[in-house]
């Protein structure tokens, strides 16, 4: 049975005592190690990644089906991906994004409003800019926009295997 602590009391049960009483911050080459083992992604190339994926169903839907109005439909749902997704990243890599943690949480959580906001937006005007819009289309071409992102991440470089 655990133990909790009284209040007050600063000694830790021995129980309770985990792996992150053990821990010990990264030297400077054990990070610089740790990033060459696990290289970060660029949120700009998952957009470009996206975008070609938006491309790619957009002319698959006008070529498969001749209608050019579901190939239109397609690539304004993948437009309505790729474009809150720039605006998105654009704004968590400017420059106040990472002047200090609570600003780039705060950053973080803004820009992501402001996706959200974008993309419903989009959504709701696709019936005034897109003619014989097919909402089926458009959401396919929504959806497969979005999971381009894993396509991204599975052509990132390889990591070293030391």
């Amino acid at each position: 049975m655990k133990t909790i602590a009284r209040h007050g009391s600063s000694e830790v049960p021995e129980d309770i005592a985990g792996p992150e009483d053990d821990f010990k911050p990264l030297t400077a080459e054990e990070a610089q190690r740790l990033r060459e083992l696990k290289p970060l992604i660029s949120p700009w190339r998952v957009i470009a990644v996206q975008v070609v994926g938006g491309l790619l169903v957009a002319l698959a839907a006008w070529g498969l089906t001749g209608r050019q109005n579901l190939g239109w439909s397609a690539g304004y749902g993948a437009l309505a991906v790729v474009i809150p997704s720039a605006v998105f990243a654009r704004g968590l890599t400017g420059r106040f994004a990472s002047l200090n943690p609570g600003t780039a949480v705060f950053g973080f959580f803004l820009w992501e409003m402001v996706k959200m906001a974008l993309t419903v937006a989009m959504l709701i005007a696709a019936p005034r800019l897109i003619t014989a819009l097919s909402w089926p289309a458009m959401l396919i071409g929504l959806v497969v926009t979005m999971k381009a992102a894993w396509v991204a991440v599975m052509l990132a470089p390889k990591r070293l295997k030391l």
